[in-house]
């Protein structure tokens, strides 16, 4: 199957242009190897390599059955999908023979066939199995969590994942109703966070906060995220490029923090006698942080919490 042969997917992918321009494939960098941690429907994998040359490669990674089987119709030598996190970006590189990466970008959203069909339960606007796993074919469900985790537990997630302040009331609906019969299904779970979160911001529902926490937790989503920034980092050639699309302040903060880090180093005292050329000098540069358009967010409000960030390895590899 060719690039432009491939069906409507349903999925719009956000800040596509913007996130590969990002990563600079121009000149020789066209000749590179690039990372798309995740593949989803593969808009952004299929952009990188329309700009790739011919000896360019591009590994893509998803732990979602249904994105790999998207990938597969991809037929093109110079792209390769892996079934995992990532966070095991190192492994796979090792697997595919490559040492350096020229430039790796993280699409941290969910995707819309995800979010929309009701076997994943992903989502509280349709009734289906309380799963919520991006790999189906391995890990604890979200029902089977909610099932066996203690009170404190499940407050403890809710609150910090979801950052909701009715955490604990929350939790004690679940396990008092758990008791009496299963939380199977989305249906269910949205019905217990209703009866327990009393007030809620105008236009949003009730079980937002607790489905995201739920979601973030049964995937590792955080833990994952810090893992594969400093892999992807520390793989990364001079000059490369690391660009990640965040839709929500948690994924927002470690990507805004690990950036920092590396963009900056603590200054000695200026009174000590230590040359300009002899000063601390930081790995990476910073870029501007990047918004969708109005006119993206009119055509696809799912685009309008994302936000772009991305920085350039000035660092020679192994710094």
């Amino acid at each position: 199957m060719t690039l432009q042969s491939v069906p409507d997917l349903q999925h719009r992918t956000v800040l596509l242009d913007e996130a590969v321009d990002a990563l600079a494939i121009e000149g020789t960098r066209a000749d590179g190897v690039y990372l798309d941690g995740t593949f989803g429907r593969g808009g952004h994998s299929r952009k990188i390599l329309e700009r790739l040359s011919a000896r360019g490669r591009l590994i893509a990674f998803d732990k979602d059955p249904m994105a790999i089987a998207t990938a597969q119709t991809i037929a093109d030598p110079r792209f390769a999908i892996v079934h995992d996190s990532f966070a095991t970006l190192d492994e796979a590189l090792a697997q595919h023979g490559v040492k350096q990466v020229d430039g790796v970008l993280m699409d941290l959203g969910i995707s819309s066939p995800q979010v929309d069909d009701a076997a994943r339960g992903f989502s509280f606007r349709f009734d289906g199995p309380l799963d919520m796993r991006m790999d189906t074919t391995r890990g604890v469900s979200a029902a089977e969590w909610l099932a066996t985790a203690d009170e404190q537990t499940i407050a403890k997630v809710i609150r910090e994942y979801g950052e909701e302040r009715f955490a604990l009331q929350i939790a004690k609906t679940i396990v008092a109703r758990r008791a009496v019969e299963p939380i199977s299904t989305t249906r269910q779970l949205a019905a217990l966070v209703a009866q327990a979160v009393k007030t809620r911001e105008k236009g949003k529902d009730p079980a937002t906060r607790t489905f995201q926490a739920v979601r973030i937790f049964v995937n590792q989503e955080l833990e994952e995220l810090e893992i594969g920034l400093e892999k992807a980092f520390r793989q990364m050639a001079q000059y490369g490029r690391l660009v990640v699309i965040s839709f929500h302040s948690l994924e927002d903060r470690i990507v805004k923090q690990f950036m920092a880090s590396k963009a900056h180093v603590p200054q000695p005292d200026r009174r000590l006698p230590i040359r300009a050329v002899d000063l601390p000098q930081p790995l990476a540069k910073l870029h501007s942080r990047v918004k969708p358009s109005d006119a993206e967010v009119a055509a696809n409000p799912r685009a309008r919490s994302a936000v772009m960030r991305s920085l350039e390895r000035t660092a020679e590899a192994g710094s």
